[in-house]
């Protein structure tokens, strides 16, 4: 019981919420851009645009298919040997969980565009409505209210991902808890005790709101 009031200690926890404010910087970063680039890429690939549409999907399964943590040491590492451009760790890691989760956010915008219909395009098309204004005001509309849960699911695993940063010192809120229990290995119980329930609060409240939110749609 010692251990964990003495893990628990104000300065160490006021370390872990460093850590936390960070992981929150790095996943509302990453998911305001990877929605919009995965949005983009998504309807690229709905749209069937030629030698466009083959390219954009060939790139987005191949990064789809590639592990996460090498992405990741691609973005620190060799994207400065090659370019001379070096990002410091904050914009690496945002870099990373961007390209990684553009690829998977697009495949699931595409999927809910293919879900929809061909009937609604015509019938958009037949009220006089141009292909665009089909498209935004009828379509993707009824495809975002199904894209919903899977979206939601793809933000709280960039949320957990963000641990994976750690391998590039990105002071998180795991790396913060690496290093209160490397300071003394008591600690290690009461640390990960700690990330689970701010893991698990965290991820849970995502979930709630996306219920809510799938509800409200569904009106």
């Amino acid at each position: 019981m010692k251990n964990f009031i003495d893990a628990y200690s104000w300065i160490n926890l006021r370390f872990l919420f460093e850590g936390l404010l960070v992981t929150f910087q790095v996943a509302l970063t990453a998911i305001i851009l990877s929605f919009i680039i995965g949005t983009m890429l998504g309807w690229l690939r709905f749209a069937k645009i030629a030698v466009i549409s083959r390219l954009v999907g060939l790139v987005v399964d191949v990064i789809r298919n590639l592990p996460l943590l090498l992405i990741i040491f691609f973005t620190y590492f060799a994207i400065p040997q090659l370019t001379g451009i070096r990002f410091n760790i904050f914009w690496a890691a945002v870099s990373a969980l961007t390209i990684f989760e553009s690829a998977m956010i697009s495949e699931i915008i595409r999927a809910g565009l293919v879900a929809i219909p061909t009937g609604q395009m015509e019938a958009g098309l037949s009220t006089g409505l141009t292909k665009r204004e089909t498209m935004f005001d009828i379509i993707f509309p009824q495809a975002f209210r199904m894209m919903i849960p899977a979206i939601v699911s793809q933000f709280i695993s960039l949320v957990k991902d963000t641990s994976l940063a750690i391998i590039i010192s990105l002071p998180e809120v795991t790396h913060q808890a690496q290093i209160i229990y490397g300071q003394n290995v008591n600690y290690v119980l009461p640390m990960f005790l700690l990330l689970a329930v701010i893991y698990f609060v965290i991820c849970y409240a995502l979930s709630i709101i996306s219920k809510r939110l799938e509800r409200k749609l569904s009106y």
